[in-house]
């Protein structure tokens, strides 16, 4: 063959390879955008309300006298996969107290977009917590062969509730179970209360639990993404509680559940290790992840908020430090909630507050989905059968049957209702310490920026992109989202 030939064969191979290459997409442009601001804020009636809509104009260099968000677009960093909240017994002990009008629009308030805040994500529990009204099981205690194997106790509130949850998110809602303790027959301290072991006889009958658990929920309709090892491995609770140290959890994915999982052809199911606080975080990351045939079986990790600090700020750079170490592994906020609970505080903005700093610097440090603890509780903060009662963002008078919402659940909602899945986060930084702020590019061009301001004053900043501005006005104590 004559070498122009050949030549001509081989552009036409190269056309067609670069034909069928996926198209690029456009870089985020400012050109022709409108910002819509959406504001809630203390001391006021504003509550995800639409508060200003902007153009962009020319900027300038920002002087030092000015505060400033800068966004860069081009600056791209990890996919979003939803955020929400847990459906544990005790909020769906509560929701079947409602009248079905309360019902509705409970369901509209957490899972539709437009009428509520668009909750993706939901996670739930593997038998009791302390958020049930008692201990209990899915089999006969001493079953060590799980022949007696059932979740008829979750068919009466829970399971009803999670399949209005998912109809309502319009079909889909990223659905991950934890456990808080395994039987009692197969702890060190035989109760499944206060801390203790799993006895190694029993790794084998615990991994086929999981097994067990998830193809019961499955075969309910409810389609199970992942399960975590163990809820808060390292604290021995009065509750449901069972302590791994890393090195156990380690061996447990390693030589029980990731192979049990893979057998029963349940490999697809995504394993979070873990979900415990930031603490202790990088530890167990280090010990898990160094294993290749344990972190072959790790999607990811949990964390939660409540460790104990000095100096008065929650650990996250350790939620950074993990992501920087191990960029291939995720990381997922799997519970947080305001803790002792006091009628008196429902609209007490600091724990609104305490949301959306958690928020912005998780999600700043690498986080790809956001979890909050329970969905709905009681006018006591319950139930709870250890007295452990907490807030959610929502919380239902069961005298009066109404619904009491939170500045808590308008926190959230300036995330869960503007980002959507498959957005990526985008490079966002403020210039002054008052106001903290991340962005998310959605999947329809649309990009949306949190601002939350921690004064006690009102601020005027710039959203700057590239060569453009807007100025917008942020009352005190208040969270905005600009979705442009």
């Amino acid at each position: 063959m004559k070498k122009n030939s050949l030549k001509i064969i081989c552009l036409l191979f190269s056309a067609a390879a670069f034909a069928q290459q996926p198209k690029t997409k456009k870089e985020f442009t400012t050109d022709g955008k409108k910002i819509t601001v959406y504001t809630t804020a203390e001391n006021s009636k504003l509550r995800l309300t639409t508060t200003d809509n902007l153009t962009f104009s020319a900027a300038k260099q920002p002087l030092e006298t000015e505060t400033s968000i800068f966004v860069q677009p081009s600056k791209k960093f990890q996919t979003f996969m939803g955020i929400g909240g847990a459906i544990t017994d005790a909020s769906a002990e509560i929701f079947a107290k409602l009248s079905k009008e309360k019902q509705a629009e409970f369901l509209n308030a957490y899972y539709d977009q437009k009428k509520g805040i668009g909750y993706s994500l939901l996670r739930t529990t593997i038998q009791s917590s302390d958020f049930s009204s008692g201990s209990y099981s899915y089999i006969e205690e001493g079953d060590k062969d799980l022949k007696t194997f059932s979740i008829d106790h979750d068919k009466q509130y829970r399971i009803p509730l999670i399949k209005q949850a998912i109809q309502k998110a319009g079909g889909e809602l990223t659905t991950y179970a934890a456990p808080w303790s395994p039987n009692a027959f197969m702890k060190s301290n035989k109760n499944v209360l206060k801390g203790g072991t799993l006895l190694p006889e029993y790794y084998q009958t615990w991994a086929n639990f999981y097994v067990k658990f998830i193809k019961a929920y499955e075969k309910e309709g409810i389609p199970i993404w992942g399960t975590s090892t163990q809820n808060e491995p390292m604290a021995v609770q009065t509750w449901e509680s069972c302590i791994y140290t890393a090195e156990a959890e380690r061996d447990f994915i390693k030589n029980y559940l990731g192979p049990t999982l893979k057998k029963e052809n349940l490999g697809d199911k995504k394993i979070i290790v873990w979900d415990h606080n930031r603490d202790l975080m990088n530890y167990r990351a280090n010990v898990i992840y160094s294993d290749p045939e344990a972190s072959k079986y790790v999607w990811g990790m949990g964390f939660h908020w409540y460790e104990t600090w000095s100096g008065g700020a929650p650990m996250f750079d350790n939620v950074g430090k993990v992501n920087e170490a191990y960029p291939d592994k995720k990381l997922m906020f799997t519970e947080g909630c305001i803790e002792k609970f006091d009628a008196s505080k429902y609209q007490f903005w600091g724990n609104a507050e305490r949301y959306g700093i958690n928020m912005i610097n998780d999600f700043n440090n690498g986080t790809v989905a956001w979890t909050d603890w329970n969905i709905l509780l009681d006018q006591n903060g319950g139930p709870n059968h250890v007295g452990n009662f907490c807030f959610a963002p929502i919380h239902a008078d069961t005298t009066t049957g109404e619904l009491i919402y939170t500045p808590s659940y308008y926190y959230i909602g300036h995330f869960s209702k503007f980002i959507r899945l498959n957005a990526v986060r985008v490079s966002t930084a403020a210039s002054k310490s008052a106001l903290l702020s991340t962005s998310f590019l959605n999947a329809d061009g649309t990009m949306a920026t949190i601002v939350m301001n921690q004064s006690a004053n009102d601020l005027t900043y710039n959203l700057i992109i590239g060569d453009k501005k807007a100025e917008v006005k942020i009352p005190p104590h208040a969270i905005q989202t600009l979705v442009y």
